[in-house]
C-alpha cells in the first residue's frame, strides 16, 4: 500500500463575509471587536448589505500536490488565497500551513519598489524563513531564471509587469518552499517564460505543495492533479477529476445571454437549433465525434430583397476561433418566403475534439460586406469522446503498412 505524504495545508470550514457599505462595514468591524471577547455568536450570519465572499470551504493539500483553484471573476478564489497566506483574517473556520510557504498573489506583492531586484531577492527570502547564506547560494539561479540580470540593480518600481513576474516567480521557486501559491500572474509573461515556469513546476512539485489559481484551463489540465472549483464563494466540485471541474466551468458560460454585437433591424435571428443531436446536459445539446452536424436557422426579414450572406465562426473553450463554416455562395437555394429565411447548414462529419463549442453568427450583404447583424454565442454544443485534448480538432487518420510499396 502506498504511503500517504504529509498534509501541508489543511483548511476546514472557512468563510469570510465582506460589507457593501463602508459606515455599515465599519460599524459592523466595531461590534465584531468588542464580541470577540465573549465569543462571537454571528460569524456565520450575514447581517445587512453583507455577503459570503468564502462560505463554508474545506480541502486538504498534501506534498507532491497541485490543486487548481478555478472560478469566475468573484468567485472568491482571491480572498481564499489572501486568507491562507495571512492577509486577512477569517470570520469562521480554521487554516493550518506547515512549513514555507512562497506566494505570488498579486502583481510585485511583497517588493519593495524603491529597493532594487537584488535587494527585493534577500528580502523576500527572509520572509520566507532563508538565512543570507541560503540566499547567497540560490541568488545566481534566481537571477539567471528572471532573465533580468542587466537589471537586477535597478529599483524594482521601474520594472515592467513581465520583470516583476520573472523576479517574483524566481524568488518563489528557486527558493524551493514547501507551500508554493500562484495566483494567475504567469498570465502576464510570455509564453517562453511561461513554459519555463511550468517546468520548474513539474521539478520542484514532488517536494511542494501548490496551490494554482488560474482563468487558463489549458493550462490548469497540464499542471493540476486536484482540482477546486468555487462558485459565488462556494465549493461546487473538488476532488481529482479535473476534466469534469474545467467542463462544469466551461459550461457555466452557457447560461449567458446571447451578446448582440450589431444589429441595423433590417432582419432578425428567430431560431437556431442543433440537429441530430445525441442528447442534453444542462440544455446544452451534445454531439458524438464525427456526427453530421445539421444547424436549423429562422430569420424574420424585415426589408431585404435578397438574400444576405450568412458567417458561421465556431469558437472553442478558450474563445478562439478554431473554424468558419463554408458560407453560402449566389447560387444558393435560400429563398424568402412569408418574410422568413429558412435554411439547415450541414457539416457532414464534425471532428472537433472533447469539449464545448460557440456559434457566432455574422450576416452581412454585398460585396463590401456591409454588416446586418452580429451576434456572439448564439449557440452552444458539446463534443462527446473519451479523450480529453487541447488541441480543438481530432482528425480521423488510418495508419496502414507501407509492405514495400513507398517507392512503387
Amino acid at each position: 500500500m502506498k504511503e500517504e505524504k504529509e498534509v501541508l495545508v489543511k483548511v476546514e470550514g472557512l468563510s469570510k463575509k465582506f460589507c457593501k457599505d463602508l459606515k455599515l462595514s465599519l460599524w459592523y468591524g466595531l461590534k465584531d471587536l468588542f464580541s470577540n471577547f465573549r465569543g462571537n455568536t454571528s460569524e456565520r450570519l450575514l447581517r445587512e448589505k453583507e455577503f459570503w465572499a468564502v462560505k463554508d470551504v474545506s480541502f486538504e493539500l498534501r506534498r507532491g500536490e497541485c490543486l487548481g483553484l478555478i472560478g469566475h471573476n468573484g468567485a472568491g478564489k482571491s480572498t481564499l488565497l489572501k486568507i491562507l497566506n495571512g492577509l486577512i483574517k477569517p470570520d469562521a473556520g480554521k487554516v493550518t500551513i506547515k512549513g514555507k510557504v512562497g506566494a505570488l498573489i498579486e502583481l510585485g506583492a511583497g517588493f519593495n519598489p524603491i529597493l532594487t531586484g537584488r535587494e527585493n531577492i534577500y528580502n523576500n527570502g527572509a520572509v520566507l524563513g532563508f538565512s543570507r547564506q541560503e540566499i547567497n547560494k540560490k541568488l545566481e539561479e534566481i537571477i539567471d531564471f528572471a532573465e533580468i540580470r542587466e537589471f537586477i540593480d535597478m529599483p524594482v518600481q521601474n520594472y515592467s509587469s513581465g520583470m516583476k513576474v520573472r523576479l517574483g516567480f524566481a524568488v518563489a521557486a528557486q527558493m524551493e518552499p514547501d507551500v508554493l501559491i500562484i495566483d494567475e500572474v504567469l498570465a502576464v509573461g510570455d509564453l517562453g517564460f511561461a513554459l519555463k515556469c511550468i517546468k520548474t513546476i513539474d521539478r520542484i512539485l514532488p517536494n511542494t505543495a501548490i496551490l494554482f489559481v488560474s482563468h487558463s484551463m489549458p493550462m490548469v489540465s497540464r499542471i493540476c492533479n486536484q482540482i477546486l472549483l468555487l462558485n459565488q464563494g462556494e465549493a461546487i466540485f473538488q476532488g481529482t477529476n479535473v476534466s469534469k471541474a474545467i467542463d462544469l466551468y466551461y459550461s457555466s458560460f452557457s447560461s449567458d445571454n446571447s451578446n448582440v454585437l450589431f444589429d441595423d433591424e433590417s432582419i432578425q435571428l428567430e431560431k437556431v437549433e442543433l440537429l441530430n443531436v445525441e442528447g442534453y446536459e444542462r440544455n446544452i445539446p451534445q454531439l458524438k465525434w464525427r456526427d453530421e452536424f445539421k444547424i436549423h436557422f429562422i430569420f424574420k426579414n424585415i426589408n431585404l430583397n435578397e438574400i444576405p450572406k450568412f458567417s458561421i465562426f465556431i469558437f472553442d473553450k478558450e474563445q478562439r476561433p478554431v473554424a468558419l463554416l463554408e458560407e453560402n455562395q449566389e447560387n444558393t437555394q435560400i429563398e424568402i418566403r412569408n418574410n422568413r429565411i429558412e435554411f439547415i447548414l450541414k457539416h457532414k462529419e464534425i471532428q472537433l475534439s472533447k469539449g464545448f463549442y460557440y456559434l457566432n453568427l455574422y450576416v452581412s450583404q454585398g460585396r463590401i460586406e456591409a454588416p446586418l447583424l452580429r451576434i456572439n454565442n448564439v449557440l452552444v454544443f458539446q463534443i462527446l469522446h473519451e479523450t480529453d485534448l487541447w488541441p480543438s480538432f481530432l482528425l480521423n487518420s488510418e495508419y496502414e503498412s507501407i509492405n514495400g510499396e513507398i517507392n512503387k
